[in-house]
């Protein structure tokens, strides 16, 4: 009998990038899961296969052996292995395992895909050797797979992905849930533009060191819009949120993140009636969001299925990682 758990993806709606310096970001759990199913093998090997991406493989002995996919196969599942090693270690056990992931979440659109399948392996492997872990344990266990992914993550994706709802995370003060009684409608966009979290951010990273009395005060300003929304979310006002959206989203243009098919899709959903719209994650390509009312939605996803993107309305959940069978 195998153990299934998943976890849910994410949009940033405000304070991406941002965050990786210590300013606070608030983000939402939205209805997109990633499934991780785990059962014992008879032997030693750790087998790893994703249906989404067409890869597997199998590690045995610190070697990786593919099965399908190409030479970037390693690399995707290590986070997966390293998941498994230490709730390992923590359970004292070293137990041979067949892991399959299944995924709603686009990959590498900003939408968290690896920390929610990460937090759901991290979650049905515990479960499946008998290991108690904490929502905490977790969160930790997804963000050293994450760092193998993105290097330096702030940390937003695996806190979501573990907690679910609606949250305030600020790194050197971990993570905040907000009260959130508001629906805040969005549309999301997906570019279909891959992109490297880790080079946008080390990009980032290389414009502030060249020129920092410039993009201190951008992230600064991006505190200011976190606080102010904070109370936004609160009041339930969804245009003083879209109003935000805008001003957030040409403060990432300033530091060089957005792209011109995030443009495009941006500039239609605008048109069609967003009261704001910007790009959410990394940026580069990937997905961008629109803040609507209810009444608007459909259209803002007509406009951006027509400029060429991948729209979805979505929803927010209070379900972080959980187990499902």
């Amino acid at each position: 009998m195998g153990v299934v758990a998943s976890a849910p993806a994410k949009v940033i709606l405000f304070g991406e990038h941002f965050v990786v310096y210590g300013e606070p970001a608030i983000v939402l759990a939205i209805d997109k899961r990633a499934y991780a199913k785990v059962e014992l093998r008879n032997d030693k090997r750790v087998h790893v296969r994703s249906t989404n991406l067409g890869i597997s493989g199998y590690f045995e002995d610190n070697l990786f052996r593919l099965e399908t996919g190409n030479e970037q196969a390693k690399y995707k599942l290590e986070p997966i292995k390293k998941v498994v090693d230490k709730i390992s270690e923590i359970s004292g056990k070293t137990a041979g395992l067949d892991v399959e992931i299944r995924s709603t979440v686009p990959v590498a659109a900003g939408l968290g895909s690896s920390a929610a399948v990460a937090a759901a392996t991290a979650m049905a492997v515990a479960k499946i050797l008998g290991v108690e872990l904490s929502k905490e344990e977790i969160f930790r266990i997804t963000y050293e797979a994450e760092r193998i992914v993105h290097g330096t993550p702030s940390g937003v994706d695996p806190a979501i992905a573990t907690f679910g709802g609606t949250i305030l995370f600020q790194m050197d003060t971990g993570v905040k849930p907000l009260e959130a009684k508001m629906d805040i409608p969005l549309v999301i966009g997906d570019t279909r533009v891959s992109r490297s979290t880790r080079n946008l951010v080390a990009q980032v990273r290389e414009k502030r060191k060249r020129f920092p009395s410039i993009v201190d005060p951008i992230l600064r300003s991006g505190r200011q819009i976190v606080l102010r929304a904070i109370e936004a979310i609160r009041q339930g006002d969804i245009r003083t949120l879209g109003e935000l959206a805008n001003i957030n989203h040409a403060l990432l243009c300033a530091i060089g993140v957005s792209s011109e098919s995030l443009e495009w899709l941006i500039t239609n959903a605008r048109k069609a009636g967003a009261l704001g719209a910007k790009l959410t994650g990394a940026g580069g390509g990937g997905c961008m969001i629109a803040l609507a009312e209810p009444d608007r939605l459909e259209a803002i996803a007509e406009a951006i299925q027509r400029a060429g993107g991948t729209p979805y309305v979505a929803r927010k959940t209070d379900h972080g990682v959980r187990i499902e069978s």
